[in-house]
């Protein structure tokens, strides 16, 4: 049973690093806004929430609004089940106040359908052959549809 969850967690914490191009060089200003926002709190040299330590994995416009996002990323099996992985999405505002506007178990994968101001429909990938793609209708991301290698599918 060990193995098989560290087997998972690994496999959820190499996907959950594939969607990041690179490290993102962040402010240090602007990282501090955007833990926080989240919910994160310093502890020494790194920014821990509930489910452990988080990393910002993507810093760069999402929506084509000319302001930054950022993708934070936790491991935990404790609080991801078999994912192993959650994420959190901070959207800059036009005030330049950062706000959480996604906390999802699960691994992004952003496609190119778009939902209200140009966020990208997300689907949110994990253990299994079924996911829902959430949508953003302006004020938050709702499950829009289920996919499977951009087929739609059905959870059973």
């Amino acid at each position: 049973m060990k193995t098989a969850i560290l087997t998972l967690a690994t496999l959820a914490l190499l996907s959950a690093t594939a969607f990041a191009e690179t490290k993102p060089k962040v402010p240090a200003s602007e990282e501090s806004q955007i833990f926080k926002a989240a919910g994160f709190t310093k502890a020494k040299k790194a920014w821990k929430a509930d489910c452990g330590t988080g990393e910002i994995t993507a810093y760069k416009d999402l929506n084509g609004d000319g302001l930054k996002d950022a993708i934070i990323s936790d491991y935990s099996t404790m609080c991801y089940g078999n994912t192993g992985a959650g994420y959190y999405i901070v959207a800059q505002q036009r005030n330049g106040q950062w706000q959480t506007i996604l906390k999802e178990a699960g691994m992004p994968d952003f496609l190119k359908t778009k939902g209200k101001d140009g966020w990208p429909d997300i689907e949110n990938g994990g253990p299994g052959f079924c996911f829902e793609v959430l949508r953003w209708n302006g004020q938050e991301y709702k499950v829009h549809r289920y996919e499977y290698q951009g087929k739609a599918c059905t959870l059973n």
